[in-house]
């Protein structure tokens, strides 16, 4: 079957590796719901592939273990079908010993996605898995690809293994959403001719998943690509959050209560405010709901400048659930156009802007690009102080703290015009710029940049102020 494969340059170098390579190979793929694990790698090992299964959700053992049988009777063609196994054990025992009759010059692809939910509790499945690893695959010619939309799930339980899968993984692919740049070449590869700013529009409302972009339609603006696949009858997307969360984790229900709360604080939370709004325990399990998000792509802790861990503040960075949380959960969605009267509305002002925030962060390698900083050492972080004495408080959207003695001040700025600074915005910078002086006592020199969608327009309160200001265009540039 002829697939179209836009970009996923290294984690197809990955794949490639590991089917060259004279050893036998683990690799583990992971990567949230959606993102196009499944994709990559039938699409590289389209050939090669002699076994494949996928796990049932909420499936019981016995059922996980008939969808076994079936894929292996699939997969071998036998002359009398296999039958179903009573246990994992002898599930594996089946598969090595039909496949030890086979030849074995050609390197063999097994794989088993959405491993974790066949590995349910007491299902006996890891330790049967670890067992067809050392005992049989890797003494063969062979590469086994496990997959996990659960995360955290597969880290601690595969690659954090400290029973018999333990430092099994040979190469680990962490497979994440397409950025701008990745976005742009697929649509390019569909022939869709979207300039950047149609695309920053798309983006912030579904992200750059593929699964999602796959939806969007050439020859429509992404307003009406918005207003069709959100807010129409037939909206694909208009209820994937009511089983994406469940889809990935064991009770959900706090992991969903966590992206609600971070949906309605634009500047995230600590640890400590999550577990204090939400009235959470202050132990494990809070750590564990916390980790599971970070490590899924949902939420990302930001670094506050000069601290370390304890300055983290978590911030909602998964575009789909942003935007489902403030324009489609709980709204009567029968009109037509739809998308076009919220756009008018308060809150997608402060939506927007917050989104473009939010993408500006996820691309500091373009940034840095632009700032042609790439050989000088550099971190990123931002900045919130608290109001005193009736001073209000302070936020800088971004700063970049480089070691030739430089920091570059970040205001991140979504319009639909070139972007006009006002005396009184001016103002504010100074400000702003000054109360960051006086409160880290820093003597490195200051620079205020700018990142807006179409540009600054150079008026008598810019000059002087803004040193450097760029384009949405930055953001597409390829990674360094």
């Amino acid at each position: 079957m002829n697939r179209i494969f836009t970009g996923r340059q290294e984690e197809q170098a990955i794949l490639k590796k590991a089917m060259a390579s004279h050893e036998p190979e683990m690799v583990a793929v992971i990567g949230r719901r959606r993102v196009g694990k499944t994709y990559l790698v039938r699409t590289v090992y389209a050939d090669s592939i002699c076994f494949e299964m996928t796990g049932i959700q909420n499936g019981t053992r016995k059922e996980q273990l008939q969808n076994f049988t079936n894929r292996l009777n699939f997969h071998t063609q036998p002359i009398v079908p296999f039958q179903t196994p009573k246990n994992w054990l002898e599930a594996f025992q089946m598969l090595m010993l039909y496949f030890e009759k086979q030849d074995h010059t050609q390197k063999k692809v097994f794989f088993f996605d959405e491993l974790p939910w066949m590995a349910t509790r007491k299902s006996g499945f890891l330790k049967a898995f670890g067992l067809f690893w050392n005992d049989w695959a890797s003494q063969k010619n062979a590469v086994v690809v496990i997959c996990g939309s659960a995360a955290s799930w597969m880290i601690q339980k595969v690659v954090k293994n400290r029973g018999g899968l333990h430092n099994r993984i040979t190469r680990r692919i962490n497979l994440k959403p397409f950025n701008l740049a990745e976005t742009k070449a697929y649509f390019k590869s569909k022939s869709f001719n979207f300039d950047h700013y149609q695309i920053i529009q798309l983006y912030m409302a579904m992200g750059g998943i593929p699964h999602y972009l796959k939806e969007v339609e050439g020859g429509q603006s992404a307003a009406q690509n918005i207003d069709r696949i959100f807010f129409s009858s037939n909206a694909l997307l208009s209820d994937e959050f009511d089983s994406l969360y469940f889809a990935l984790f064991d009770r959900a229900e706090d992991h969903i209560k966590i992206i609600r709360l971070l949906a309605e604080k634009w500047q995230g939370l600590t640890r400590k405010e999550i577990i204090a709004l939400g009235k959470f325990s202050n132990g494990g399990n809070t750590s564990k709901v916390i980790e599971e998000l970070t490590h899924s792509g949902f939420i990302t802790p930001y670094y506050a400048f000069g601290k370390k861990k304890n300055g983290r503040r978590y911030r909602l960075t998964d575009e789909y659930s942003l935007f489902y949380l403030k324009f489609i959960e709980g709204k009567r969605l029968e009109e037509k156009g739809m998308w076009k009267k919220f756009s008018q509305t308060q809150t997608y002002k402060i939506w927007s802007g917050y989104a473009f925030e939010s993408i500006c962060l996820k691309h500091i390698p373009q940034i840095k690009k632009a700032l042609r900083i790439g050989g000088i050492y550099s971190e990123s972080s931002t900045y919130r102080s608290q109001g005193i004495e009736g001073q209000k408080g302070t936020q800088i959207d971004l700063l970049i703290d480089r070691n030739d003695h430089v920091i570059n001040l970040f205001e991140l700025k979504f319009y639909n015009t070139d972007f006009i600074v006002s005396k009184s915005y001016a103002k504010e910078l100074r400000t702003k710029m000054a109360v960051f002086k006086a409160n880290t006592n820093t003597r490195k020199q200051l620079f205020w940049n700018m990142i807006t969608t179409f540009g600054l327009y150079s008026n008598e309160h810019s000059l002087g102020l803004i040193d450097q200001a760029f384009t949405m265009d930055i953001l597409f540039e390829e990674d360094e």
